[in-house]
């Protein structure tokens, strides 16, 4: 006589079954594991870049340098360290890059999860065509440890507007993300645009007499991911202003920036006019360029894909 207890043990003996619990746990932990090591890869790259700018002005106290040749000198170390890095995890391109004018610009862009796009971005500008851009970014950034004198050197500040217009008068080139860290939290892979109604970058590019450049990044949702839909950490955000949600992914997903046709200076416009059709420019390209909704595992095919998406 055959007991439900012998045909139970046959067939976990024929087919494994007890030891599924173990593999989907041993599969588990490793897919925790790819999803945390590459921000933490990123994490010592970042150290690693400060640890760079601090070797440059040790290099400068000592031998008396000047120090604007020397920071240029840093940067572009700096730039071919991240070039690289995108180059090789994220077959990173840029498209549009003549777009960019000699003299000064505003650079108005997409706000990702985690922007390491925008790091390659400026990487990859200053290597082809040797131009530094000012960066303005979220004050909490420089409360992190060991990031404010890196953070220097790159051109990044914390700034007014009053800030973004002597630059841009003194024929720089800066970037602003309207949208900033609640658009890095809360926009999802419909790459919702988050401003806020802010116009205050419009303002400046108005005072400044200046053009607009629209940027986006392809896929850049797709690389790393937040868990900023979670309730309790936007509450978190609408009260301390930090962008506490935690970050994950690093997926080697394919990049590519686009630079949009400058929007010129006119001055008939008005600023919320300005920053509308600054946003719509925006939106366009993101329709253009970005098969939505976003996809991580077609955006991972990408990579092998030599025609980038036109319609």
């Amino acid at each position: 006589m055959i007991y439900p207890m012998d045909l139970a043990f046959t067939f976990e003996e024929c087919t494994g079954a007890k030891y599924l619990q173990e593999y989907f746990l041993l599969g588990l932990s490793w897919w925790l594991t790819a999803l945390l090591a590459v921000p933490f890869w990123i994490f010592c790259y970042i150290y690693l870049s400060a640890f760079i700018v601090q070797i440059f002005d040790k290099t400068s106290q000592l031998t008396g340098s000047s120090s604007s040749k020397l920071q240029r000198k840093c940067v572009f170390v700096l730039a071919c360290l991240w070039d690289i890095f995108g180059k090789i995890w994220h077959g990173y391109e840029i498209h549009g890059l003549e777009n960019i004018p000699d003299g000064p610009a505003l650079v108005i862009y997409y706000h990702a999860a985690l922007p390491i796009d925008y790091i390659f971005f400026i990487s990859r500008l200053f290597l082809q065509k040797k131009i530094i851009c000012h960066s303005v970014v979220d004050r909490f950034v420089f409360k992190l440890p060991g990031y404010r004198r890196l953070l220097e050197a790159l051109c990044m500040f914390s700034g007014m507007k009053k800030d973004c217009l002597s630059l841009l008068k003194d024929g720089n080139l800066v970037s602003i993300s309207p949208g900033g860290s609640r658009e890095a939290l809360f926009s999802d892979d419909t790459y919702k645009i988050m401003w806020c109604n802010r116009t205050g970058f419009a303002q400046v590019a108005i005072d400044a007499k200046v053009p607009i450049i629209p940027m986006f990044t392809q896929n850049v949702r797709e690389a790393y991911k937040t868990l900023g839909d979670i309730r309790i950490l936007k509450h978190l955000y609408e009260y301390s202003r930090c962008p506490l949600a935690p970050v994950y992914g690093g997926f080697p997903v394919k990049l590519r920036t686009y630079l949009g046709e400058p929007i010129p200076y006119d001055p008939n416009i008005t600023v919320e006019e300005l920053a509308e059709k600054t946003k719509i420019a925006i939106q366009d390209l993101i329709y253009k360029h970005q098969k939505l909704p976003a996809n991580t595992v077609r955006a991972l095919l990408e990579r092998f894909d030599v025609k980038a998406k036109e319609d």
